[in-house]
């Protein structure tokens, strides 16, 4: 769940309003009307390559084709100019984002604090994922998203599908080839893939040297997210409702509103008072790095399906963590059982390092917990600030300091203790 959703019809609603508070005196509408820089044709959207070689970093946009033929968008950062290291081997790192987000979300907090910049000035070769469905990755070989087929799958297939896909040409591009494994790093919807894929073929579990789930979410019975509890009841089961909302695109991603927002929020533009009156409502209390919101709002939400949503809210009503509920006559066809089973995580032997909070209203601690019981190699960081919540992990203005930094030397030092293997 994105919060930047939200924050696009709050601008709408408080434009006007936010705008006359933010000068001094009355407005001259006319001379607003009339300014020169209104006619100034919209700047067009950019992308994460661009957002990231922008920094001076070296920026690549691959695509990369999944078994079942959707076509991923992926970024990737493939060493650091400041370190020059093209020539050295360097270990591969995927970045995996959260649901209606996209591998933007990653690089908000810019070149000192976001950790696809601060990963590759230690030496790692850093991939970030776009899951299907998302605005970077909207093709197929066979299919339009304007087809519903498209639109057929939920986070099951991004982990048994995208993941998979990503992880094997990570492995096998330049630089990758002698590599066996790559750390991993997940946000959220991140961490649910990778806890579908690695408990549904095992065998994926030897290709990870270590695993960064931020706000894990896969047991959802605890969770204190008032919207998620108040439609669960309604689409959390196999019903009529449930029917005529899944299998489609969620909150189309629209190009030209995206600009506007983007526009609007531009440093050097005249309604920036407008975002930043806007986010602070919305962001209260000094947690959020607000420079990072305009290219937020330009990029998200970035789609999804409509049956990730269900398949989530499944979860929450059930408490299990379990494949899609398809109706107990097609479960029968599909698993032989009138039930979905449940994911067999104890299979997940790769290192787990579980990140989470205490305020987080989607992954909450009971549920954290639980799941971690049953997971034979993990590792706990319960983050100490008691108002760390869901978005803090992407966010927050410390976030390099308790989160990044700490991640990366985790994984320099599993680096360091396998030289040479």
């Amino acid at each position: 769940m994105n919060r930047f959703t939200g924050s696009l019809l709050v601008l709408v609603a408080l434009a006007v309003g936010v705008y006359s508070a933010a000068i001094d005196g009355p407005i001259d509408f006319y001379k607003l009307y009339d300014n020169p820089e209104a006619h100034i044709s919209l700047k067009s959207k950019i992308t994460t390559a661009d957002r990231t070689a922008a920094h001076g970093y070296p920026s690549e946009h691959h695509h990369i084709v999944t078994e079942d033929g959707y076509i991923l968008g992926v970024f990737r950062i493939p060493y650091s100019h400041k370190l020059q290291n093209q020539n050295e081997k360097r270990p591969i790192v995927l970045l995996q984002h959260g649901l209606t987000s996209c591998s933007d979300a990653w690089i908000l907090q810019g070149p000192n604090d976001g950790l696809p910049y601060l990963l590759a000035d230690a030496g790692f070769d850093v991939w970030m994922g776009n899951a299907r469905g998302t605005s970077y990755s909207r093709n197929h070989t066979t299919l339009s998203p304007d087809h519903p087929n498209f639109w057929k799958f939920s986070w099951h297939e991004i982990g048994i599908y995208d993941i998979t896909a990503i992880i094997d040409y990570a492995l096998s591009t330049e630089n990758g080839q002698g590599q066996d494994a790559i750390h991993y790093v997940g946000h959220s919807q991140g961490t649910t893939v990778f806890f579908a894929l690695m408990s549904w073929i095992p065998e994926y579990n030897d290709k990870i040297k270590t695993a960064h789930m931020f706000a894990p979410v896969a047991i959802m019975k605890n969770l204190s997210s008032g919207l998620v509890r108040s439609v669960g009841p309604y689409l959390g089961h196999r019903n009529t409702y449930s029917v005529l909302f899944g299998s489609q695109e969620f909150l189309p991603h629209n190009e030209f509103l995206m600009a506007i927002f983007f526009n609007i929020c531009q440093p050097d533009f005249m309604l920036r008072p407008v975002c930043e009156s806007a986010m602070e409502k919305l962001y209260a209390g000094g947690r959020v790095n607000m420079t990072a919101m305009p290219e937020g709002m330009a990029t998200h939400p970035a789609g999804c399906s409509t049956d990730q949503m269900l398949h989530y809210l499944q979860e929450q009503q059930s408490g299990y963590f379990r494949l899609f509920d398809h109706g107990t006559k097609k479960n029968l066809e599909v698993y032989g059982t009138q039930e979905p089973p449940e994911y067999p995580v104890e299979l997940i032997n790769s290192l787990v390092h579980m990140w989470y909070a205490d305020s987080d209203n989607l992954a909450a601690v009971e549920d954290v917990e639980q799941i971690a019981e049953r997971l034979p190699n993990k590792v706990m960081h319960r983050m100490a600030d008691t108002e760390w919540n869901h978005g803090d992990f992407a966010l927050n203005w410390e976030v390099r300091k308790y989160i990044n930094e700490p991640v990366i030397d985790i994984m320099m030092e599993y680096e360091l203790k396998n030289i040479g293997t």
